[in-house]
């Protein structure tokens, strides 16, 4: 007789921790968002899965625009983004404008003080709309384009390459974190050093020999090719925090693949990340951030 658990389809066989219950008191309540750029789905969710002190829910775009603004947050107490909605590889017209009311709602967040972390290839998104870089504390170009009113060229990339990521200060996030290995993409791309205090730096030299053209790559179908590309040397820095009105905002840079996803030593930044933004120690430093701007 054949054995009765050969005949289960793995899934089937699959299961996941998380709940469908509404939010419980003791755990962050955390809104995951996604779409616009691929990734692995299972082995990104099983990050979350893998967190005991949050519960979360995902959203995509375009369903996404529509949680983006205080009353729907109020229901959360972090947004977590790994989306990069804005662009449409392979249109005539690749990049689009987000509509008004995710502006005017994305503002009114900030106002209120929403925390949010974003990820990765989120600083990407919205091209057209430069408040977004402002938000993120840089950007990644996939064309030349402006940068803080200055015309700047195409970003580049680098996918799986091993550096070590350094913590740069003492703070909540960095925490119990030693340098350490990571296989990851790197950015070569506009970092706004004066606008954030640095969590994380990277061992990989930030120099145009060492990444390839984003443009070569979307508008000419050159992957890994910086042929007729420049590029001044940028910046290290992986991870960050800043502040948004009257929001804290952590940006890490990497978490691009499943080689990451599975390192346990970023999926404890991640939840020290977000335990952090949704704290109130992270209201107190934006205000004190916000204070010592004003004066």
């Amino acid at each position: 007789m054949a054995d009765v658990e050969e005949d289960v389809p793995d899934y089937h066989r699959a299961s996941s921790p998380a709940t469908t219950r509404l939010p419980q008191d003791d755990k962050a309540n955390v809104l995951v968002v996604t779409r616009g750029h691929p990734f692995a789905r299972d082995q990104f969710y099983d990050i979350f899965d893998s967190i005991s002190e949050i519960q979360y829910s995902m959203v995509e775009h375009p369903a996404a625009q529509f949680m983006f603004n205080p009353e729907m947050a109020k229901n959360f107490d972090c947004y977590v983004q790994y989306d990069m909605p804005g662009i449409q590889f392979g249109n005539d017209e690749m990049f689009y404008d987000p509509p008004e009311f995710y502006k005017e709602g994305v503002r009114a967040m900030g106002e209120a003080g929403c925390p949010f972390v974003i990820m990765h290839h989120t600083a990407a998104a919205w091209p057209t709309w430069p408040e977004w870089a402002e938000i993120c504390g840089g950007h990644f170009l996939y064309v030349p384009g402006k940068s803080r009113g200055v015309d700047k060229p195409d970003s580049g990339y680098n996918i799986d390459v091993p550096y070590t990521v350094s913590p740069a200060m003492d703070h909540p996030i960095t925490a119990g974190i030693e340098p350490f290995e990571i296989v990851d993409e790197v950015y070569l791309s506009e970092v706004f050093e004066d606008s954030v205090t640095p969590l994380f730096t990277s061992s990989w030299d930030y120099s145009r020999d060492n990444f390839y053209s984003a443009a070569n790559a979307v508008l000419r179908g050159e992957l890994n090719s910086n042929e007729g590309w420049e590029h001044d040397k940028g910046s290290n820095y992986v991870g960050w925090i800043k502040t948004y009105k009257n929001s804290p905002v952590v940006y890490l840079q990497f978490g691009d693949g499943p080689a990451t996803y599975e390192n346990p030593i970023f999926r404890r930044i991640l939840a020290q990340a977000i335990k952090w933004a949704c704290s109130d120690e992270a209201k107190v430093w934006v205000a004190e951030q916000n204070k010592a701007a004003a004066e």
